[in-house]
């Protein structure tokens, strides 16, 4: 059995029942909380090769200090650092926070673009990070993928696919667009909770009738 376009809305159906009780990624919780896309594009810069559980509060202790791109500008590198260590990174990450916030102030007015090619322009910002701020940001259509969407999506036969980007054009072709922006949370939370890259917990995983397990060699 895999995932198909003829199962699809059970499979998503299934993922909101269960995940209804769990916290949703640091980013999706940003941008519910604080409505900016900019907010939503630092915590996503903080994010990357970083744990939830490290980034959200990194991201909380740098907008208590400076939440728009000219506040952010007032900061020294040691300063913003300092308040999101342990992020990945932490000191590269710095130095690309304040490279973005001079340019959205002297290119952009200090407003975060809504244009999916123009965001990739920005140094530290690639396809993940564009469309999670498209969709967490702005509310726009984006398909995010990270390596969880990119495992998971694989593991249950729904693409087949060889990088994260393949995936991300994968999906655009094949998943229906009323999930294009809730797709990512669901599989990032699902991926943290049930389907972990090493030994799922495939006996507790109702999604189990329809998932090829392609990549499994052991399970819980």
């Amino acid at each position: 059995m895999a995932v198909t376009n003829n199962n699809i809305d059970q499979v998503v159906a299934i993922l909101k029942e269960d995940l209804k009780d769990l916290p949703d990624p640091s980013v999706t919780l940003v941008g519910k909380k604080w409505k900016s896309p900019f907010l939503v594009l630092i915590s996503c810069i903080l994010s990357l090769r970083t744990k939830d559980e490290t980034t959200l509060p990194a991201s909380e202790r740098l907008f208590k200090l400076a939440s728009t791109p000219d506040q952010m500008c007032h900061l020294t590198p040691r300063q913003i650092e300092k308040a999101i260590y342990p992020v990945g990174f932490y000191r590269t990450k710095a130095k690309n926070i304040l490279g973005i916030c001079k340019d959205l102030l002297e290119r952009y007015n200090g407003q975060v673009p809504d244009d999916l090619d123009t965001l990739l322009q920005f140094k530290g910002v690639g396809r993940k990070t564009a469309n999670l701020v498209l969709t967490e940001g702005f509310g726009k259509l984006g398909v995010c993928v990270d390596t969880h969407v990119h495992r998971i999506s694989n593991r249950l036969g729904y693409v087949k696919t060889q990088t994260p980007e393949e995936t991300e054009w994968a999906l655009r072709k094949q998943l229906p667009e009323k999930y294009w922006m809730e797709y990512n949370a669901l599989l990032v939370t699902w991926g943290q909770n049930v389907c972990k890259p090493i030994s799922p917990f495939c006996s507790r995983c109702r999604l189990k009738p329809w998932c090829a397990r392609k990549g499994v060699t052991s399970s819980r």
